[in-house]
């Protein structure tokens, strides 16, 4: 994928969750983007131009606990035009969500998923 080909871009914190939905994913033009937590202005600045995110669709999933919220009211003001997903604070984590939920959701932002895993 070239540089300026992004179509969709998911923002989640760590690589256990861009692994996660890689695997529910059926959809080429999304691209998932880790922060490895909070991130600063340089780091942002790196992702803002690297990714386009001020012309792309850019979705905010993280984990429902402290770190992931701070980071979404981060994320949220950086990124005003950004859409949130959130997973149940049943399970907390973006990687312990299961499939079949995770792909609910998902699709239900209208981003490609494999319906097979709506299925199982």
């Amino acid at each position: 994928m070239m540089e300026d080909d992004y179509s969709k871009v998911i923002i989640v914190e760590g690589l256990s969750d861009k692994k996660h939905i890689e695997k529910i994913l059926d959809d080429n033009t999304i691209t998932i983007v880790c922060t490895n937590g909070t991130i600063g202005v340089e780091r942002f600045e790196e992702l803002l131009e690297y990714y386009h995110l001020d012309d792309t669709d850019v979705f905010i999933l993280v984990d429902e606990d402290e770190s992931g919220m701070k980071l979404r009211k981060q994320l949220a003001r950086e990124l005003p035009h950004a859409e949130h997903i959130y997973v149940s604070s049943e399970f907390r984590e973006v990687a312990a969500t299961p499939m079949k939920t995770l792909a609910s959701i998902l699709a239900g932002k209208r981003i490609g998923i494999d319906l097979n895993y709506l299925a199982k």
